[in-house]
């Protein structure tokens, strides 16, 4: 599904994203949405999500849904 609008994410989504040190080699985290950050409706690059361990990027994969 499309990690760069925010109608597709909710929290609890298992979510891939890259993390502002990783942007320039595309390196994925996995990880539980914990809280949404962008609160735009739509990002270009990803909407940016704070993950359940602490880690910040934007998705760019919707894995699995609650």
């Amino acid at each position: 599904m499309d990690g760069t609008k925010r109608k597709n994410i909710k929290e609890g989504y298992v979510v891939e994203v890259v993390q502002k040190h990783h942007q320039r080699t595309g390196e994925l985290t996995e990880g539980e949405v914990q809280r949404i950050l962008t609160k735009s409706p739509n990002h270009p690059h990803g909407i940016k999500v704070k993950l359940s361990n602490g880690i910040v990027g934007r998705v760019k994969n919707i894995l699995e849904e609650e």
